[in-house]
């Protein structure tokens, strides 16, 4: 018989446009969640979000003296993280931030610091490398099927002519190319092959200013001020000695035409944009026979693991199930922070003409789940029930 679930009681900070996608996810598919409430600095827009899913909307100082609510979810812009962060661990309660995690390592530090020192846990998006196809990858690496690791290349975009005018945010401090999306990408490349020694890079932001061309903002047709890079192109060596490409271009057409490959001496593995849940990995295996001239194979992987539509708050899941499991978290702050030294000395190598920045931090790659038994959730588990 399968065992009753006591689930974690949740708390959400912020209704900003990425809260329906998380509170979507939070209230439908966690057996481990049950959120309690909602709270913004407008108490209406909290009250209006509530209602649509049958829980309370309330004040963040209410909702942070809840006694019942152990873990609160903060989806504020990023210039607020630390603020709302630091008041959900002096409140007591366990916290799990969107990305990115802060504006500057040193604020970071901070936030793991005090949530070490009130033995709280401390868990941050983005959430992605859960995915079902980053974990069938994992998989593969992990098997030895590629043989030794080589390199890696990794190159996105995005279409920052639309998204500029639709999302206002990207305007503003963490907004850019870096802060705002290179993290899925960093997250899921530390969550593979581990983590970065050091790296090089150079950084453009080529257009100060935009024409808003998303038809439904009031500023529709305006110049509007677009002052964060929009472009980078770095060289990593990570802490094994594998080293590769990372570049993401925002001046580009279409969203998300990811290439990302890594090389192996048995084999090559393509993967898909780290940004999606959904995704595909495809295996180049070496089986070129110079005699008989056959072609290698390009075959894709079967993925037996969950999460492959958008599971956006799989992360706070985890959260929630580390907490009754007493055992690290997966999406946590260690390696958060790891991602945002990498960051930062991507800036401070443009700084320096591209030269080699070494990256002060570590962490460790995030346990691996389980082929799920009874539900993707239960892949979130150590043990079966």
């Amino acid at each position: 018989m399968k065992q009753k679930i006591n689930p974690v009681h949740v708390g959400v900070i912020g209704t900003g446009m990425i809260s329906k996608t998380y509170l979507d996810t939070l209230t439908s598919r966690f057996d481990i969640i049950q959120v309690d409430a909602v709270a913004d600095r407008h108490l209406e827009k909290a009250q209006k979000t509530a209602e649509k899913y049958g829980i309370r909307g309330c004040t963040i100082d209410e909702l942070l003296a809840e006694s019942d609510i152990d873990l609160v979810l903060s989806l504020t812009p990023p210039v607020a993280h630390e603020e709302i962060v630091t008041k959900i661990l002096n409140a007591g309660k366990h916290a799990y931030t969107e990305k990115c995690f802060a504006l500057d390592l040193e604020t970071a530090r901070r936030m793991c610091a005090l949530a070490e020192e009130k033995q709280l846990f401390l868990g941050t998006a983005p959430d992605t490398f859960f995915a079902g196809w980053v974990q069938t990858a994992r998989q593969v690496i992990d098997s030895g099927a590629l043989g030794t690791i080589t390199s890696f290349a990794l190159h996105g975009n995005r279409d920052n002519e639309r998204m500029l005018g639709a999302m206002d945010y990207m305007n503003r401090p963490g907004g850019g190319v870096i802060l705002d999306y290179s993290v899925y990408y960093l997250t899921v490349l530390v969550n593979l092959l581990g983590p970065v020694r050091r790296v090089s890079a150079s950084i453009k932001a080529p257009y100060p200013t935009h024409v808003n061309q998303f038809e439904l903002s009031p500023h529709f047709g305006e110049v509007i001020d677009t002052p964060n890079e929009s472009q980078f192109y770095s060289l990593m060596e990570l802490e094994n000695g594998i080293s590769g490409t990372l570049s993401i271009n925002s001046d580009s057409v279409f969203f998300d035409q990811t290439y990302f490959a890594i090389y192996g001496s048995k084999g090559i593995l393509y993967l898909s944009c780290p940004d999606h849940f959904n995704g595909t990995v495809k295996l180049y295996e070496n089986t070129y026979d110079f005699a008989k001239a056959d072609k290698p194979e390009l075959r894709e992987v079967e993925n037996p693991y969950g999460f492959n539509v958008e599971s956006r708050g799989v992360g706070v899941a985890d959260l929630a199930w580390a907490i009754r499991e007493g055992r690290e978290l997966r999406a946590c702050g260690k390696t958060a922070c790891h991602v945002l030294d990498i960051q930062a000395c991507m800036v401070e190598s443009d700084r320096q003409n591209s030269a080699f920045v070494e990256v002060m931090t570590t962490c460790h790659r995030a346990a691996p789940l389980r082929i799920a038994t009874d539900g993707e959730e239960s892949s979130l588990r150590t043990e079966t029930i």
